[in-house]
């Protein structure tokens, strides 16, 4: 069955989920049930929920383990932010704040949060107005699919300038897009590939430190 194995592939590229695999059964099943109603995720996908949504949101924590404070960017139906949250579950004073101004998208969110116990706290309202708010109380910035890179670092700039991570999950376009976030000289930018979608790149990009 194409489901068990896209479960196989998933825990075995990611053991680390395997810990919270009880959780993210609860939340493919509240995810298909809220599918009926919104669309949280391409129809084609919601049969490959745990390697196309799980797994590859696993890849963000990944890249920056040593990080339990996060707000993730346009979180829709949470990935890779509230997957993040369960990764960090375990860990005392973890968090991630889950920006997404679509009401219903964050009412999901919320149910899911609610239902696996994630430490997620949900900003139902603009990137613009929520994140600049949250400098200083977070290490890291995710997003998966939102925009370009220049703009997501235009939309972080607060919280990176204060020394936050940024790390984004990007697709095929990404190269032309990290040659222009490099051109400014205001960012180190690091990208790795992604273990589960060929061509697309996890990217790391910090704030260059000033000149002493």
């Amino acid at each position: 069955m194409k489901e068990v194995a896209d479960r196989q592939e998933a825990l075995r590229l990611f053991p680390e989920l395997k810990s919270i695999e009880a959780e993210l059964e609860i939340y493919a099943i509240l995810l298909r049930r809220w599918q009926a109603k919104i669309n949280l995720v391409s129809s084609g996908t919601v049969d490959e929920v745990w390697l196309r949504h799980f797994a590859d949101s696993a890849q963000a924590l990944a890249a920056a383990p040593h990080i339990s404070r996060w707000a993730d960017m346009g979180s829709g139906a949470g990935f890779p932010g509230l997957v993040t949250a369960l990764l960090l579950k375990s860990m005392p004073g973890a968090v991630v704040h889950l920006i997404e101004s679509d009401q219903r998208k964050a009412s999901f969110l919320r149910a899911v949060s609610r239902e696996t116990a994630a430490p997620a706290i949900i900003h139902a309202e603009r990137i613009e107005a929520a994140l600049p708010k949250l400098a200083g109380q977070i290490d890291g910035v995710s997003a998966r699919a939102l925009a370009p890179l220049p703009r997501l670092l235009g939309l972080a700039e607060k919280p990176l300038t204060a020394g936050g991570i940024g790390v984004f999950l990007k697709g095929e376009e990404w190269r032309d897009e990290l040659t222009a976030v490099e051109a400014t000289g205001s960012f180190t930018c690091e990208s790795a590939e992604s273990r589960t979608r060929k061509g697309a790149r996890i990217v790391v990009i910090k704030r260059k430190a000033s000149p002493s």
